[in-house]
């Protein structure tokens, strides 16, 4: 039976690999990223292809009015949702700490950290009014070990497997699931963002 598949940061990387992968096993996907145009090619191509639901919502997980005031509605608009995926996330420079900027930690401490759970406060009522659901939090190596010039990447990274892990204790008496992965360094425009462009 096919699921509802929410990703967020879809557009490339490994969250257009994730929508893509779900989409190939016959699940229906709600994808959300910046950029409506990319989302809307990523929409044509997978519905075409796989056969499945696709739908888009243009979001900044970083700003909480846009996440509290479209994610519900995009759910319910959608029929529901059985998965989440916080995929979206960034690194910005690879200074060493004292010579980073206040402006690079502030984006990823909002993207990552903050995004992560404005999203899934919208979600999760959802998932606890079915007494079930899947939440998927993408991590990183970054946030078991930390590595020279990227402390608040670090950071921001173990702060998401923190908080898969408490959000799995404060829901433990439910059927829903909390998991947390946390890959190593992956081929992807996430360096071009990093340098900004560079």
């Amino acid at each position: 039976m096919a699921r509802n598949v929410f990703v967020t940061g879809a557009t490339s990387g490994i969250g257009l690999c994730i929508a893509e992968a779900y989409a190939k096993h016959g699940d229906n996907v709600l994808i959300s990223g910046r950029r409506a145009e990319l989302l809307g090619e990523v929409q044509a191509r997978l519905s075409k292809e796989y056969g499945v639901r696709v739908e888009t919502l243009v979001l900044d997980v970083r700003s909480r009015e846009d996440v509290e005031s479209k994610v519900p509605a995009a759910i319910e608009a959608f029929g529901g949702i059985d998965v989440l995926v916080n995929n979206a996330g960034l690194a910005q420079g690879l200074d060493p700490f004292q010579d980073s900027t206040v402006d690079d930690a502030v984006t990823m401490i909002d993207t990552n950290v903050k995004g992560l759970l404005y999203v899934t406060k919208a979600v999760l009522p959802f998932m606890i009014d079915k007494n079930e659901g899947h939440i998927v939090n993408m991590g990183s190596t970054a946030g078991i070990y930390a590595y020279p010039n990227g402390a608040v990447y670090c950071a921001t990274k173990a702060a998401v497997k923190t908080l898969s892990d408490g959000i799995r204790m404060d829901t433990i008496a439910t059927d829903i699931k909390v998991t947390t992965i946390q890959p190593g360094i992956v081929e992807t425009p996430f360096s071009e963002v990093r340098f900004h462009g560079d």
